[in-house]
């Protein structure tokens, strides 16, 4: 393997920037304060423009999580990426990304917000089309036209905004129209956090690099939305209906993604439904008026996710790309290091005890039971949890556990070290993540009373979903259906064919008549054909004319020509 100069600097100078964070969100937790830098830009009558750059203790540990995660994602590239001949231009693209996502977290203007929410689009478009091919270039469209509808709504919002005659985020009030702003900038999250019904584009974007998935998956892009609902928490929560009607459609995408993984075969596309039902789980917890909850939730999520995508980027890497889980088994014997890994983040996903995922999630779904919700959203939410360790489950058993189901595809057994630090470190994060920013950063001071039944309702709900995927495993229990009934649980409720061709099929059934009777029929013998006849006669009256040769015949088409100029400049 050749080392490669530009994966080497840029892991430096993540792996820096990464300490430098690091301190400077401790310094700032310390003293509980936050630094607000503000540069003048333009000033129009009492309306002032400016770059605002903000340093506070939310701010700098995300920031931190994110280049944590990035420089663990680049260090795997340089075994993961090792035969791509165009290196170089990956890692500038994995920088652009980071860059854009470290904007959009120290950036509180509404306007200059736009230079990372923008670049994280571009740039996740420009990786999602990285392997040049259709499959990738659909996938990259409908990311890319999913997220102009966030871009539009938040612009939207930029020009409802300009009434306050500022745009900072954090003194922003209740005026006329904060109902359409908090409608525009929720709507904005939706599709960047990919919620019903902008869940499509989510798994789509698998067509991407691993590497790209685990950076996208884990705390950039799909995470960008929860963020920017923390960062203008405060200014939202003015708006109750708004907000449980986010908890109704949180609890739905969670439910739907649990369903759809169970359904999958794709490996990665299973952990991308995974993350959209922890997305969900995030924006139920902003719906219960738990910012902080749902940021601890996020940097716990982001270290077992990004933990699971590099396991699964192995294993794909190791079995001549295949992705499919029922043609793998026994990868337990072939990468036993991956192995445990993989089953550290699972466990975390689900929310073991003691796991970093438990500390979170529990603590989100003991505050479900404890708010003033509607029960039928509490049954979903559980279900739905129930779900995660079913999939979970399902996932390690087919992939891990199970017999060789195909000719074997496993192309070496040898484990490299640029695979297994980065690795290594996410899994210690995965186990231990969670109890020390719970011990360091979290200042959740509300106490939640709930009986014992009710306690023991979150592991009892876990237990339930491993002992259903276990017989889903074992294929003991079968889901007989209709197969309208299976396309529907599988096609996360028909929403990739409501986004792409299935949004037009109304429309071009109910105008196909018209286009053959108007487009393909008398219009057509109007305009084109009548054209195309006039100009055939045209072309052999000039050809008899060009063929006449004798004088008197040019001098009379001459004087003509003269005499239809003259009259016309006349006439003008």
């Amino acid at each position: 393997m050749k080392p490669n100069k530009s994966l080497n600097m840029s892991l430096l100078m993540l792996m820096s920037m990464m300490f430098i964070m690091g301190l400077a969100s401790m310094l700032l937790i310390y003293l509980n304060k936050s630094i607000l830098l503000d540069w003048q830009l333009l000033s129009i009558s009492t309306t002032m423009m400016s770059f605002q750059l903000i340093l506070d203790p939310v701010g700098t540990s995300f920031s931190t999580i994110v280049l944590l995660i990035s420089s663990s994602v680049v260090w795997f590239s340089i075994y993961y990426m090792d035969l791509d001949p165009f290196k170089s231009r990956f890692i500038m693209m994995i920088m652009a990304f980071v860059a854009s996502m470290n904007l959009l977290i120290f950036i509180p203007n509404l306007i200059t917000l736009l230079l990372g929410w923008d670049g994280l689009g571009v740039v996740s478009f420009a990786l999602v089309i990285y392997y040049q091919n259709h499959k990738s270039l659909a996938a990259g469209m409908i990311t890319a036209l999913s997220n102009r509808v966030g871009d539009m709504m938040i612009l939207i919002a930029i020009s409802l905004t300009v009434t306050q005659g500022h745009w900072n985020i954090m003194s922003m009030w209740n005026s006329p129209m904060s109902f359409l702003v908090a409608l525009c900038l929720m709507l904005a999250a939706m599709t960047k956090s990919a919620q019903i019904p902008f869940s499509a584009w989510l798994p789509a974007a698998m067509a991407a690099p691993t590497p790209v998935s685990a950076l996208v998956h884990s705390s950039t892009l799909v995470t960008a939305g929860v963020f920017l609902l923390i960062r203008f928490f405060y200014f939202l929560n003015e708006t109750p209906s708004l907000i449980s009607s986010l908890l109704f459609i949180a609890t739905m995408t969670t439910l739907m993604a649990g369903i759809s993984a169970n359904m999958e075969t794709d490996l990665k596309k299973i952990i991308a439904l995974s993350t959209l039902s922890q997305l969900g789980v995030m924006m139920s917890s902003l719906a219960l008026s738990l910012p902080l909850l749902a940021l601890f939730h996020l940097y716990t999520h982001a270290m077992f996710k990004a933990l699971l995508f590099l396991c699964a980027g192995k294993i794909i890497h190791c079995n001549s790309d295949n992705q499919d889980i029922r043609k793998m088994g026994k990868i337990w014997s072939q990468l036993p290091v991956t192995t445990t890994h993989l089953n550290i983040a699972n466990l975390s996903l689900c929310g073991a005890p003691f796991m970093s995922g438990f500390y979170s999630k529990d603590l989100i779904l003991e505050s479900f039971l404890f708010s003033n919700t509607n029960l039928m959203l509490i049954l979903l939410m559980f279900f739905a949890t129930g779900l995660t360790s079913m999939y979970s489950f399902r996932l390690s058993a087919m992939t891990l556990w199970d017999h060789m189901k195909s000719k074997p595809n496993h192309q070496n057994t040898e484990e490299e070290k640029n695979t297994l630090i980065p690795m290594t470190i996410l899994s210690f994060l995965a186990v231990l993540g969670g109890f020390i920013m719970q011990k360091t950063m979290l200042t959740f001071t509300t106490p939640i009373f709930i009986s014992l039944h009710q306690k023991l309702l979150t592991p009892m709900v876990i237990l339930s979903g491993l002992y259903l995927g276990s017989q889903m495993f074992n294929q003991k229990m079968l889901i007989k259906s209709d197969q309208t009934t299976k396309y529907f649980l599988t096609s996360m409720w028909f929403l990739p064919d409501i986004s792409t061709q299935g949004a037009l099929a109304l429309s071009i059934k109910n105008l196909k008549k018209p286009t053959k009777i108007l487009d393909q029929g008398w219009l057509e013998s109007m305009t084109t054909k009548t054209l195309k006849s006039s100009l055939k006669n045209l072309i052999s009256f000039n050809y008899k004319l060009s063929s006449i040769s004798t004088p008197n015949h040019q001098s009379i088409i001459l004087i003509s020509t003269m005499t239809i100029l003259i009259m016309s400049q006349l006439a003008f």
